[in-house]
């Protein structure tokens, strides 16, 4: 900007520069008290308009003052009859008419964006938690929300990020040690890695626990890389030089499961995801000594757009146990 358009900016009165819109919610009276001003040209009576918006009558009396005081001219005549309209009044009803009509309008196209935003909830899921959880929190969801139209992209934590980053998700949750970058995260629930195997193992009739250094070098069945899974037993056994090469590698927890009770080798698996197979005899649950395989699972969101409708709804769900054991 040249010195000579500064300069006139700086000499221009204050509701033709930027502080014009500022200053406008200090000159303009708000919703309420020109609703209030049409009542009383519709009714003839501010007690009657008090009565319609539900106030008192003293609030109604001061709400009018304020608005002369704010506008600088008397609006309302009032006397033991009722109460009419001032010609300045009588003008200024016809510009809140148009406030108003704008406002109503303004509030119905509100309205519609949150009935279409309501319409639908589009989730992204890592495995365990679309297979163990999700199931309970819909149900629940949908006492909330019945005419909600809900789909769910169940992958690891790596696709559910990329999903809720791309805008083809509105809630996420994963199964990491962390909540992926750009993304906001509330732990929901606590989870524990297990390692399992058939009835027929070595592993399965053994008394002593495995060791870390065992388990690192034993060619497992597992979950792809970049799954939460696979996250957690990399990160717990990094000082033992990591996980030897999968001896199967599989991006579905139930055909990791499949392959472990057909006796494929030992796996890592969520707890969630075996206690019905623990119970019946089919796997076998083996104990290794001096190796953290817990991990928190996260509801997640695009950082800094908290969730809202029935997002927010099925996220307070979880909070609230439905669908799963009590998180903390």
């Amino acid at each position: 900007m040249g010195r000579a358009a500064e300069e006139r900016d700086r000499g221009a009165p204050e509701h033709s520069r930027g502080g014009h819109a500022a200053s406008l919610a200090r000159r303009v009276p708000d919703l309420g008290a020109l609703q209030l001003l049409l009542g009383v040209a519709r009714l003839g009576s501010l007690g009657r308009a008090a009565r319609e918006l539900g106030i008192s009558q003293p609030a109604a009396s001061g709400r009018v003052r304020a608005m002369e005081a704010q506008l600088g001219v008397a609006l309302v005549d009032r006397s033991p009859r009722g109460s009419r309209l001032t010609d300045a009044g009588a003008l200024v009803t016809d510009w809140a008419r148009r406030i108003v009509d704008a406002a109503e309008a303004f509030d119905a196209g509100a309205q519609a964006l949150r009935d279409r935003r309501d319409s639908r909830l589009r989730v992204a899921a890592s495995m365990t938690t679309a297979e163990y959880l999700l199931p309970g929190w819909l149900m629940a969801l949908r006492d909330l929300h019945p005419e909600t139209a809900v789909s769910l992209i169940a992958g690891n934590s790596q696709t559910v990020a990329a999903r809720l980053l791309a805008g083809e998700a509105d809630l996420g949750f994963v199964e990491g040690l962390a909540a992926p970058a750009g993304l906001d995260a509330a732990v929901v629930a606590h989870d524990r890695l297990v390692v399992v195997t058939g009835p027929g193992h070595p592993w399965a009739r053994r008394r002593a626990p495995v060791t870390p250094a065992e388990l690192a070098a034993t060619r497992l069945v597992l979950r792809e890389e970049g799954s939460g899974t696979r996250q957690v037993l990399d990160a717990a056994l990094a000082e033992h030089g990591g996980p030897a090469p999968a001896l199967m590698e599989f991006s579905s927890t139930t055909a990791v499961k499949s392959a472990a009770v057909g006796g494929a080798g030992p796996a890592v698996l969520s707890e969630l995801a075996v206690g019905e197979e623990l119970a019946a005899g089919r796997l076998v649950a083996v104990t290794v000594a001096e190796v953290r395989l817990s991990r928190d699972l996260r509801a997640v969101w695009p950082a800094g757009h908290r969730p809202a409708g029935p997002a927010r709804d099925l996220l307070g769900l979880t909070r609230g146990g439905a669908g799963g054991r009590r998180r903390g």
